[in-house]
């Protein structure tokens, strides 16, 4: 007997469609980024929170070349874009999951014209991509503070210890 292919998997949108895909979702729509290489309790605290700020969010992910520039280390990420998109999809709090190859977000953030737009705290707020252009339309740019002090980082150093 075949199994059917996990739903989550249509979360999953091209940067191509997110335009059309995004003005189909129910507003307010929050948006956030990241590497989110190697998920830890941090990162669904902080993605449950960012989404609890409106009624649907989109997550764009840097590409694998997107996170090498980061100069998070030669070995990163550790899991393949194709997996991460997954694993980001997986969760109930996503509605929509999409990627981006440049140094920044902007042009998927242009693309889905959020009402909220979200990063960690440790971004100040005038210095998140996308600020002057959320605000610009009405929406707000929250940083939210870290509940857990986890980091992608500090595990695999823990790990490479073991």
């Amino acid at each position: 007997m075949p199994y059917a292919q996990p739903g989550f998997e249509t979360k999953i949108c091209p940067p191509g469609q997110l335009a059309a895909r995004a003005a189909q979702l129910t507003r307010p729509l929050v948006f956030t980024n990241g590497c989110f290489d190697i998920l830890h309790r941090g990162h669904v605290t902080y993605l449950a929170q960012a989404a609890a700020l409106g009624a649907t969010m989109v997550v764009a992910l840097n590409t694998d070349a997107s996170v090498k520039r980061l100069g998070k280390g030669d070995d990163r990420p550790v899991n393949a874009l194709e997996d991460r998109l997954a694993v980001m999809a997986s969760l109930g709090c996503v509605s929509l999951v999409t990627w981006f190859d440049e140094d920044t977000p902007l042009q998927r953030i242009l693309e889905c014209r959020p009402e909220i737009l979200v990063k960690g705290g440790d971004w100040p707020v005038d210095k998140i991509v996308g600020c002057q252009e959320v605000r610009g339309w009405g929406g707000s740019v929250h940083s939210i503070p870290f509940i857990h002090q986890k980091s992608t980082t500090a595990l695999l150093e823990k790990i490479r210890r073991l």
